[in-house]
């Protein structure tokens, strides 16, 4: 008999990317699965009780194992990403944990062009 594995991380390439201070851009990236740690831990967070909006920075900066070279993102740096990044990053977790679906809708940065792409297994680019 034949066990499924349980994919628990998924590769993804934001629309447009994170800029660091050395004018790097990071694109592809790495989420793992939410655990029900993580949504302790953020409702802990002091900022998120003081501001609620925020939870869903700390959320993503819990998950997201490596984007680019950087091996861990924090809140402050997913503050600088353009709007656009920040949905898509929102609409592929709730795929991810939420609605189990393989495909997520994206937009080419350079033409604009509209299409589905298959969420990956981490290191499957």
């Amino acid at each position: 008999m034949r066990r499924k594995e349980l994919c628990t991380e998924f590769s993804f390439t934001l629309p447009r990317g994170y800029i660091d201070a050395t004018e790097r851009v990071h694109r592809h990236g790495v989420m793992r699965l939410a655990t029900a740690k993580d949504e302790i831990m953020v409702q802990q967070e002091r900022i998120v009780q003081e501001n609620s909006a925020y939870g869903a920075l700390v959320m993503l900066s819990r998950v997201i194992s490596r984007l680019g070279s950087l091996n861990s993102v924090t809140p402050e740096q997913l503050e600088g990403l353009v709007l656009q990044d920040i949905f898509y990053l929102r609409e592929f977790y709730n795929r991810v944990n939420q609605q189990g679906n393989t495909h997520i809708p994206t937009q080419c940065p350079h033409c604009n062009a509209e299409f589905n792409m298959r969420l990956e297994l981490a290191g499957e680019y």
